[in-house]
Formats: structure tokens, C-alpha cells, sequence
């Protein structure tokens, strides 16, 4: 039975991906899942799972190289599966020094932990470890308008602390390979929505908003573009690369969604009202109406685009989900989860959104 040590597995993307793991491989794995529950991370997330015999919870913080070494001591880890970070740029324009910590420094300790406890004896590593770094393609910085996409091979050119702070990772994992020859491997993915998703990033925010009948704040002009990656296939692709992608490469995990974020809202307004029945009174008020835009964000990047070419050529992944489809799979949940919804959306989250969208 292999064990996975997942990091920030009660986030969205991580907890997606423990929900995807189980259903795919169920008693015959074990997931160790180390979160320190920031805002984001939300054991709500994985509440049908958490008692599992082959499943357990520990709340830790990935910069605490003690707690983290003392993991690696009790456990015979065969995989780590890396997406502890900060990820919210806007938060990052504000605190940066919280996203260098996480995900820089947190990442240092991930490595250095496993390289410690993988170690041989003999100057190598134990047999069939793997380490699999979760990264973003805002490490590439910003494409022209309709023109080009990332590839593997794309120089990085990050524009915000908190796209700055993933690049840095990616070196970091790069440096250990190269130096160590660690057995790492890095996925760089476009933007991911779906189930769990804390409502500060765009499709939760405009759902969330839509249903209440509040404003819907869109930054300039709304052509900025990207690339959208339903989380499900996104979990599918992490776990191909993780036992199937070369030691040392990296992969681009991309949806082939590119939209700007105007045709996001207008998508996502429409869809609820055609879902919404007649009898319900929130229908009234779903319309394009409630479109307000707002100052654009700092350094905001224009157009985001993956060609996850190399990952279907070696791995055979590729994005199932178009994005019509996984829309309304992400609305219907949401419509079904509003318990859920209402509990990470009290308190500060209040005050973070009246401080953002004045």
C-alpha cells in the first residue's frame, strides 16, 4: 500500500484531488493529509472521507521543518503531493511576505524533509519515491492578446508576489533535482474552478453573488483571458504525472477553455437563470444587470494560455471537461452546498470583500 503525504489537502484543489484519489483507488492507498488551516482550508471539504482507516489528518504548518520531519519519521511516505501555498494574487498584492513564507520557504522544508528521509545511505534515494510539485502558469507571466501559448520551455516572467513566490518554488524543486537528483516532478496548471472553491477567486464569487443579488465586480475592462481547468481533470492529470511523468520534467495542465472574464460572468448569469426554476424568487434578479466594473487589479496579467501538449503526448492526459459542461456541474453543486457556502462566508471573509471591491 503506497502513502501519500498530501500538503493543504483541506483546500480546493487538494481536497478535490483526495476525493478523486479515493474514488479511484480506495482501500488499496493511504493519504496523510497535512494542513494548517488558513482561511482556505476547510475540513467541511473532506468530511465524507474523514473517518477512513486509511485516511488521516494532521494540522501542521509546512514551514515547521519539526513537525514536518516528524511525519516523515513515523510514516514510510512514498509520495508527496505538494499544493500547500497561498494563491489569491489579489492577497499577495496586499501581503507578501505571508506567500514568499508559504511558498517559498514552505516548500524548502517539503524538500528538504523528504530528501532527508528518502536518503539511501549510499548518495541516492530510496526506490520508487516521487514528489510532485503543484504550480500555476502564472509563473509565465502574460501572453498578447490571441496570440501563442505556454509551453514547457516558456521562459518565466512573473508579474505578481504572489506568481513571483510560485516561480521561486518551481526553482527551488529545480535546484534539488539538478543538484541532488531528486526525484521531482512539477505541473504548471491554468486556472481550475469546481466544488469547494473559496468564494474570493472569480466563478465562486460570481456565483455566490448572483444568487443574493449583489454586484458583480469585474476588473477593467473584463477582456483579460484564461484558461479554465475543471478541478476533477486537474486531479486526474496530477495523479498521471505523479506515477508516470519523467523525474525532473515538468507538465503544463491546461483545459483549452481560454474565455475572458466577461464571457465567465455572462456565461455563469445565464446559466443560473435557465437552472433556476420559475417558482424561485431569486430568478428576478440573475441578469446582466448586476455586472459592475471595478478598478482594474494591479499588474494584472492580459491572457493566460497552456498547451498541455507535452502531457498528452507522454502521459496520455488531457482535459475532458469542456467548459459548458463543467459549469454547470460547479453551479449545481453549489446549489446543493449552501450550507456550506454561508460558513466560509461569514466573518473576516465580510470584511475581506468590502475591503476589495469598495
Amino acid at each position: 500500500m503506497k502513502t501519500y503525504l498530501v500538503t493543504g489537502g483541506a483546500g480546493f484543489i487538494g481536497s478535490n484531488y483526495i476525493h478523486y484519489m479515493f474514488e479511484k483507488y480506495g482501500d488499496s492507498i493511504r493519504i496523510i493529509n497535512v494542513d494548517v488551516l488558513t482561511y482556505a482550508g476547510n475540513l467541511e471539504n473532506l468530511k465524507d472521507i474523514e473517518d477512513k482507516d486509511n485516511y488521516t489528518f494532521i494540522k501542521a504548518d509546512i514551514c515547521d521543518s519539526e513537525a514536518i520531519s516528524k511525519i516523515f519519521a513515523e510514516n514510510e511516505i512514498d509520495r508527496v503531493v505538494h499544493f500547500a501555498a497561498e494563491s489569491h494574487v489579489d492577497r499577495s498584492i496586499k501581503n507578501p511576505l505571508v506567500f514568499a513564507k508559504t511558498n517559498v520557504i514552505g516548500t524548502l522544508v517539503m524538500l528538504n524533509c523528504a530528501k532527508e528521509a528518502w536518503d539511501d545511505g549510499n548518495g541516492g534515494f530510496k526506490e520508487d519515491k516521487r514528489f510532485l510539485h503543484v504550480s500555476t502558469d502564472e509563473v509565465y507571466g502574460s501572453l498578447p492578446d490571441g496570440d501563442g501559448y505556454f509551453y514547457e520551455d516558456t521562459p518565466y516572467d512573473p508579474h505578481s508576489p504572489y506568481s513571483a513566490s510560485k516561480a521561486s518554488s518551481d526553482f527551488i524543486v529545480k535546484a534539488y533535482v539538478d543538484t541532488y537528483h531528486f526525484p521531482a516532478i512539477i505541473t504548471n496548471c491554468s486556472n481550475n474552478y469546481g466544488p469547494y472553491q473559496f468564494p474570493e477567486k472569480l466563478i465562486p464569487l460570481i456565483i455566490n453573488n448572483c444568487l443574493q443579488g449583489k454586484k458583480l465586480p469585474v476588473y477593467g475592462d473584463g477582456k483579460n483571458v484564461r484558461d479554465w481547468l475543471y478541478v476533477m481533470d486537474h486531479a486526474k492529470g496530477i495523479d498521471m504525472a505523479t506515477e508516470n511523468g519523467r523525474i525532473g520534467e515538468k507538465y503544463n495542465i491546461g483545459g483549452h477553455n481560454e474565455k475572458q472574464n466577461i464571457e465567465i460572468v455572462e456565461i455563469i448569469i445565464d446559466t443560473i437563470h435557465d437552472m433556476l426554476d420559475d417558482s424561485d424568487e431569486r430568478k428576478a434578479h440573475v441578469n446582466r444587470d448586476l455586472i459592475t466594473y471595478v478598478e482594474d487589479r494591479k499588474g494584472h496579467d492580459r491572457r493566460y494560455a497552456i498547451a498541455p501538449d507535452k502531457i498528452k503526448k507522454e502521459i496520455g492526459w488531457e482535459p475532458e471537461t469542456m467548459f459548458k459542461d463543467g459549469i454547470k456541474l460547479t453551479i449545481e453543486w453549489y446549489f446543493n452546498n449552501t450550507d456550506w457556502m454561508e460558513n466560509v462566508t461569514s466573518g473576516d471573509y465580510q470584511k475581506y470583500y468590502s475591503e476589495m471591491y469598495k
